[in-house]
């Protein structure tokens, strides 16, 4: 294929302006799928994709559109719309020259909007804006192209007004792709060389590996080595999504397509690594991706012991087609064996955690999400802990991380929403008006309390209207403590969290009523307490057992019951100083899941 007849392009929007409806219309119109085949979100074939109608994977398309009586292959890359999946959209612009910016036509710019424009920029891509929703009878296209020359600061002059819905539009979008957005500049015969930017097990025929050719043309039946792995494959079948994979006998310079070689080991593929012939020349790899950096963190455990290896099994599978998620094996006294995950935030958790559900069958216990914490014991460099358990006793001092949150809200909502701010310690920044009616607020808030319940309460105080990303831009230290629970005594790592001091008495006030009314009574009486350091701040008693030792004493001397009632005293004594209290798995459920009450 000649790579002047090529575009690789990605469509890049805030959640629900309709990214994969739009590339819908378009594979329609090209006539890469049947009329009859045809449904929405045709590229989101996940059923988690499809119950929730969001993006979590990027999706790669082949179509082919013909323009003044040329054929033009064009590369179409859908991706995600959420912050939680920015990692997904900066891998699928790597493999691009160009993106369409879809902006709603009648919600305007959006925070996630400005966070993946500014992505495509620092990626040097052609920029293209394009308006959805145009149909709607509360579209404002003029107002809108004015929101995106003032929030982005890209020329929106020359934008594309569409209906994604109705096909309206999306003909001149195509042609627009073949003219602005400039081709692979690769050399179709240097020596191979192709980005792995995705990958997916089938347990039928192995790991299929999603690349994008740099330079050269890939061949079947030829063998090439993976760099990093120094892994060698013959290359069984290639082919391209078309949205359906159809083989062909090779991919060219410039070109998005897949490889499969009966790869069963996934520890051999990794996403960002570079394809090279076997036997040929010394090459000096791609740039890859930079690793994700993981700020929000939650321990896995199987309710079943006996599913540990089935769940180390599960997340080695999906690592490979979700990269940006890690995995260590951790034990609680609690809780027993399971593993410690990295998520890029709450909704990636949460999909990770309902894949491994659905798709591997798996039932588990998930602990309280927190954040990477840095800490400096005397006399040393700063090391990161990722669980309240890591904290050491003695410390210079502890740093949490800052996030920088962007906030777009209709400018009724300004002041309930800096109380919010205000409230989650939040320090001002700035803020900015992008239309008459649409303000940008600029924060830096700590990332714990945005994990906690700040995007509910934003979206509650803006009547659903106000959008939120964030992006870490510091650790900074504020006075910050180790809240300890003890049941009996014993200190409960399980449920030990990292807050500032000011909450450490409402929080542990939570945790310990909400154990008190799961833990079940015992024979003796159980302390429940919160404690910052050795200094105890909240306390409850779960009461004990009382049996009626008396029953069988009809009148007669009073001393007789005293004598009874003394020797059960004494053996309760005796029992709490050596039982063990045992808390059921749900006590551990009812806090864990309460977010208020961590």
């Amino acid at each position: 294929m000649d790579p002047s007849k090529i575009r690789n392009f990605s469509i890049i929007a805030h959640i629900d302006h309709g990214k994969s409806t739009l590339a819908d219309r378009m594979m329609e119109l090209c006539g890469a799928v049947e009329k009859r085949e045809m449904r929405a979100q045709l590229l989101d074939d996940m059923e988690l994709e499809r119950e929730r109608g969001i993006t979590i994977k990027a999706r790669a398309v082949t179509i082919w559109h013909e323009k003044d009586g040329e054929r033009y292959q064009l590369n179409l890359i859908d991706t995600p719309g959420h912050v939680d999946f920015n990692y997904e959209v900066e891998k699928s612009l790597q493999a691009c020259e160009g993106a369409l910016l879809l902006v709603d036509a009648s919600q305007g710019v959006e925070a996630q909007t400005v966070a993946n424009a500014y992505l495509a920029v620092e990626a040097d891509l052609e920029i293209i804006p394009v308006l959805n929703k145009i149909d709607l009878q509360h579209a404002r296209p003029d107002e809108i192209a004015e929101e995106i020359e003032q929030a982005i600061g890209i020329d929106a002059t020359d934008n594309l007004p569409v209906s994604a819905k109705t096909g309206k539009g999306v003909d001149a979008v195509l042609d627009a792709i073949v003219e602005r957005i400039p081709a692979p500049t690769e050399d179709p015969d240097a020596p191979v060389r192709a980005l792995i930017f995705d990958a997916q097990y089938d347990e039928y025929r192995g790991i299929i590996v999603y690349l994008r050719v740099v330079d050269g043309t890939l061949r079947r039946r030829e063998r090439y080595r993976m760099m990093t792995t120094a892994k060698a494959y013959e290359a069984l079948e290639l082919g391209r999504f078309t949205p359906r994979m159809s083989k062909t006998e090779s991919l060219g310079a410039g070109e998005v397509g897949y490889f499969i070689s009966n790869i069963k080991s996934l520890g051999d593929v990794r996403i960002g690594d570079t394809i090279v012939l076997d036997k040929g020349p010394a090459l000096d790899p791609l740039p890859g991706y930079k690793p994700p950096m993981h700020m929000v963190f939650a321990d896995f455990y199987p309710t079943n012991s006996g599913d540990f290896e089935s769940m180390r099994e599960a997340l080695e599978t999906l690592s490979l087609s979700d990269s940006s998620f890690s995995f260590d094996p951790v034990t609680s006294e609690a809780l027993g064996f399971g593993f410690r995950c990295g998520f890029l935030g709450l909704l990636h958790m949460e999909i990770i955690q309902e894949r491994l559900e659905r798709e591997h069958d798996l039932d588990m216990i998930q602990t309280a999400p927190t954040v990477t914490y840095r800490v400096q014991v005397l006399g040393k460099e700063l090391v990161e802990i990722h669980s309240p358990g890591q904290l050491p006793e003695q410390y210079e001092r502890l740093l949490e991380p800052i996030a920088r949150a962007t906030i777009l809200i209709p400018s009724d909502y300004i002041g309930p929403m800096m109380q919010i701010c205000n409230d989650h310690r939040g320090v001002y920044v700035r803020q900015e008006y992008l239309s008459q009616t649409r303000v940008q607020l600029v924060y830096d808030i700590p990332l714990a309390e945005i994990i906690y319940d700040f995007y509910d309460k934003l979206k509650s105080a803006t009547s659903g209207y106000g959008t939120l990303n964030y992006e870490i831009v510091d650790f900074r230290p504020d006075n910050l403590v180790k809240l300890r629970i003890l049941v009996n005594g014993e200190d409960v790592d399980a449920l030990s969290s990292i807050c500032h001091a000011d909450q450490a008495d409402q929080r542990g006030r939570a945790v310990i009523k909400k154990l008190r009314k799961e833990i079940p009574r015992h024979m003796f009486e159980i302390p429940l307490q919160a404690a910052v350091g050795g200094k105890i701040i909240a306390r409850e008693n779960i009461a004990a057992l009382r049996k009626d030792v008396t029953a069988k004493c009809y009148g007669g001397d009073i001393s007789r019951k005293r004598k009874l009632l003394e020797k059960q005293k004494a053996g309760k004594r005796r029992m709490r100083q050596v039982g063990n209290v045992d808390i059921p798995q749900k006590a551990f459920l009812s806090v864990l899941g309460d977010r208020e009450g961590k």
